[in-house]
């Protein structure tokens, strides 16, 4: 079993793909051996020609004896289909079988991935702002309604944390695909928000994102950066941009530590944001925030959407689950919260991206 074991770390498996050429966007692999996720950038195949991509994987020691696999263009909403444009059963295939040719000849809605003129418009946000942490090179930018030079509508707002990681096609872990989302959503009008997306401070990071108080990574900066968020960056927007500059139209959102601070912010800065997008916060980092925030005094007023996925491991469902039961518990009237939890979600800028849509429609549409 042993000797077995270690050959098999030493095999491949090679999946060849023959699809329609110059595809605009990627393949992905998806199937029982990554729970079906559509858009692992794990799984990215790599584009040799126009029409001809391939992935490998290097150790089949942890793989499925038998594997069943579709290819997407990164969610079912483009899946691979048969030549007569129906949805194709899963491949089939063994982890032994070494190379696998296989050939997709049409995907769904493959040329209605988004509209373009909905996509929103990016607008760099120009200034000097005394941020906690002073790097060189620190982008804050908006991303607009399409139709806002269109209108004259004011437009509530919400803050989201590395904005890095976001909308760029090259993040190095992948990205939201925020504008494609919010292209989508403006098919179904539910586009009129702005978006303020702030890069975060590079390898200070961890440093701006953590409380200021004891905390398991030391004490932050994370006081300072939140009122940054509230007292400079939000009345700059205001003054710069047609908002609704009141709280109740105003959220903040983040993920992993970004999501601790969205917490850490609603907590020190409560009279500024009501509405909370919390993904996967990293509150082993500081769990004594989750009675904080109960404890609060007046209590908290707004709207929490909160999401995390059963492989992320950090204990981030199981302090989210008690977040969420204290708020349901404290017979607060004034607050709403939600939690969903993917069972297979990672922790990962692709799981992050798909559940913006409903957390937008539930924090700021009222779905």
């Amino acid at each position: 079993m042993e000797s077995n074991s270690i050959d098999q770390s030493k095999e491949t498996l090679t999946f060849h793909l023959k699809t329609i050429p110059n595809l605009e966007r990627p393949i992905y692999l998806t199937g029982n051996f990554n729970n079906w996720q559509v858009d692992d950038p794990k799984f990215k195949l790599k584009k040799i020609d126009a029409n001809t991509y391939e992935y490998t994987f290097k150790n089949l020691s942890k793989l499925p004896n038998h594997i069943e696999y579709k290819y997407t263009l990164g969610d079912w909403h483009h899946e691979e289909l048969d030549d007569q444009g129906r949805t194709r059963m899963n491949r089939k295939t063994n982890k032994t079988a070494r190379h696998v040719y296989d050939y997709v000849p049409q995907w769904r809605n493959q040329h209605q991935t988004f509209r373009q003129e909905f996509l929103p418009i990016i607008q760099p946000i120009e200034g000097t702002f005394n941020m906690p942490v002073k790097i060189q090179t620190r982008r804050i930018t908006a991303l607009l309604p399409w139709d806002y030079h269109k209108t004259n509508k004011r437009y509530p707002v919400l803050y989201l944390q590395d904005g890095q990681n976001l909308f760029d096609e090259f993040a190095p872990y992948g990205n939201w695909a925020l504008d494609k989302r919010l292209a989508r959503l403006a098919e179904i009008r539910l586009h009129e928000i702005i978006i303020i997306a702030i890069d975060h401070a590079s390898e200070k990071r961890i440093l701006e994102f953590t409380p200021s108080e004891k905390t398991a990574l030391g004490e932050g900066l994370g006081r300072e950066y939140s009122h940054f968020l509230a007292h400079e960056l939000k009345p700059h927007i205001d003054r710069l941009l047609r908002t609704l500059p009141y709280r109740e139209f105003t959220g903040i959102g983040g993920s992993s530590l970004g999501g601790l601070i969205t917490l850490y912010a609603a907590i020190t800065q409560p009279e500024v944001f009501s509405r909370l997008m919390v993904f996967s916060p990293s509150l082993w980092v500081q769990p004594s925030l989750i009675q904080q925030f109960l404890d609060m005094d007046p209590p908290y007023c707004g709207r929490i959407y909160m999401y995390g996925g059963g492989r992320e491991g950090s204990g981030v469902v199981e302090y989210q689950r008690k977040l969420h039961a204290g708020i349901k518990q404290s017979g607060n009237p004034f607050i709403k919260s939600k939690l969903s939890v993917n069972p297979h979600g990672h922790h990962s800028e692709s799981d992050w991206g798909r559940e913006f849509p409903k957390a937008l429609k539930w924090l700021f549409f009222n779905y």
